[in-house]
């Protein structure tokens, strides 16, 4: 093994220095820096001339090619084919597909879907480049076509397990190659061998590379791992979907750094309760980064889910509405990325027995829910600061954006009052400390969301700019007194 220099760097932020620190220099996190060994480079390594190591690529791009600069006018637009995933949810997140020579790094809690995700998407990508249509390949820079199959490489699970996994999924297809292994150099010589149409690698901290020092998972070994496979995607120009485990607190673990050289970053997430999950685009060097994508996860795989509006309200709201309406529950629409959903805030007010009255909420932010109480009974005349209050969402819903303030309150006034709020009304609004109705952004789009699902009247700030929503009775209001009347009415 070739010498090794001792340096330290910071798993957070990534920096490095030849001095050890408790607390970072560069980000203030402490307990953060750690001592690594990084190898000089040799004629093995991966920094060394291209075709003349096992590491690299046999087949490598000009260093002239490479280096040419050209006057951006002469530059083609021309259009890149993006590979589907056989998930329109999945190709919206990456902003129309895959783009050839990218790596997308997959991010994601244990037990969240994320290798059953990319496993089924490997085999929907094998099916589509074994049909005759879709198998046109396209010629990589060495000249050597692509062959029409999908490597996935696993370091946690044997071939067996995954195969296992793959037949309850419906994911079998003859092109569709399994191996297993933690070797890096044992990685690269099976993307160079087989030149897939699409690579797929779980996970990066389960790769080892005998090139560097340090332990599987570590700083050193998963930014060597992260940069050996960027290398080779954008030589071979083969996509390269990562794997990544986060941290207890969320993050994605290993150096801060890779998230910088991959191309596209996606956290998949949800409630471990419920079967929704969503994936979101948190960097994408090739699409929005907004953009979420919605999954339901089944013993038999993940379904994406086209139209997830319904999944956060109970029956009878919106169109199918019925007379029968209880008090305690009001409608409003968030945005989640370039969506408009809908969500049901439900709220209980019971008499408290306890010296502190007990403030319970799933799916709302706590803090809120105690200034918006405040804010009720000195700008609402409800005084409900002696009452047990419970604020919940359905189906896992998430109302914690600011536009979503008129909703809990109108449901706390309504299980106060005991006055039902129609099931054909929403309420969208931010409400100020001094009881005012605030405007929230992309309102119109809301609107026609709401008009779309089947409701009849909204309950909405002061617009500035006036709009028009085809079967949509737009109530403006300014002041919160003002916004209960027009709920409970």
């Amino acid at each position: 093994m070739a010498k090794s220099i001792v340096h330290y760097v910071c798993s957070e932020c990534g920096w490095s220095g030849s001095k050890w620190y408790g607390k970072c220099p560069e980000c203030g996190q402490w307990g953060t820096v750690e001592e690594f060994h990084e190898a000089k480079a040799a004629s093995g390594s991966r920094t060394a001339a291209p075709g003349r190591t096992s590491r690299t690529p046999s087949v490598a791009v000009p260093s002239t090619a490479r280096a040419a600069a050209r006057p951006i006018t002469e530059i083609g637009t021309e259009t890149v084919l993006r590979l589907s995933t056989g998930f329109s949810e999945f190709d919206r997140v990456l902003g129309g597909g895959v783009v050839p020579g990218s790596v997308t790094l997959i991010a994601g809690e244990p037990g969240i879907g994320k290798s059953t995700l990319l496993l089924q998407t490997a085999g929907n990508v094998a099916r589509a480049v074994a049909h005759p249509d879709a198998s046109r390949s396209r010629e990589s820079n060495g000249g050597q076509a692509q062959s029409g199959t999908v490597l996935y490489i696993s370091g946690e699970e044997s071939q067996a397990q995954v195969r296992l996994r793959a037949t309850r999924i419906n994911a079998v297809e003859q092109n569709l190659l399994l191996a297993s292994t933690t070797d890096l150099s044992t990685v690269l010589g099976l993307i160079e061998q087989h030149r897939p149409a699409l690579a797929i690698v779980d996970s990066a901290q389960t790769i080892v590379s005998q090139e560097v020092d340090g332990i599987s998972g570590g700083s050193t070994q998963v930014r060597e791992v992260a940069s050996a496979l960027i290398d080779t995607a954008k030589t071979l120009d083969i996509p390269v979907f990562l794997v990544g485990h986060v941290t207890k607190d969320g993050s994605i673990a290993g150096p801060r750094t890779l998230e910088h050289l991959v191309d596209v970053v996606c956290q998949f997430e949800g409630d471990s309760e419920t079967a929704l999950r969503m994936l979101r685009a948190i960097k994408n060097r090739f699409g929005p980064t907004d953009e979420v994508g919605c999954f339901d996860m089944s013993g038999e795989g993940i379904e994406e889910v086209t139209d997830p509006t319904g999944l956060f309200l109970s029956t009878g709201a919106g169109r199918d509405s019925d007379t029968g309406s209880v008090d305690g529950t009001c409608i409003t629409f968030t945005l989640d990325g370039h969506r408009s959903l809908p969500i049901e805030v439900q709220a209980l007010v019971t008499k408290s027995v306890l010296p502190t009255p007990r403030r319970a909420v799933n799916g709302v932010d706590p803090s809120r829910i105690a200034m918006l109480t405040a804010v009720l009974y000195r700008h609402g005349g409800i005084n409900l600061l002696a009452n047990d209050l419970y604020v919940s969402t359905i189906a896992g819903g998430n109302a914690k954006e600011p536009s979503c303030d008129l909703s809990i309150v109108g449901a706390l006034a309504s299980a106060a009052k005991n006055r039902p709020i129609s099931r054909t009304t929403c309420a969208i609004g931010e409400i100020s400390l001094t009881g005012q109705i605030r405007p929230v952004p992309r309102l119109e789009h809301r609107l026609r969301e709401a008009a779309r699902l089947g409701f009849t009247a909204a309950v909405v700030p002061s617009m500035r700019k006036r709009f028009t929503v085809p079967g949509l009775d737009i109530i403006e209001v300014i002041h919160l007194k003002d916004a209960l009347e027009a709920l409970m009415k």
